[in-house]
């Protein structure tokens, strides 16, 4: 059973969107490695960008000067 945790920050992403992403990495684990959909568990989780670092900063502030 394939389990795919996809990590994203808190930033606006639609439903739509987030079914697009679970579909999409169910279908690319059947392809390249002959997974069963029906077992393939994909979860999201969203990160408020308070809780996220890249290079050392917190990416609230990186996106205040973006």
């Amino acid at each position: 059973m394939p389990y795919v945790n996809i990590k994203i920050t808190r930033e606006g992403v639609t439903p739509e969107q987030k079914a697009e992403l679970i579909s999409g990495a169910t279908e690319l684990l059947q392809r390249v490695l002959n997974k069963n959909p029906k077992t393939t568990v994909v979860v999201i989780d969203e990160v408020e960008t308070d809780n996220w670092g890249i290079g050392g900063e917190v990416v609230t502030e990186l996106r205040k000067r973006q």
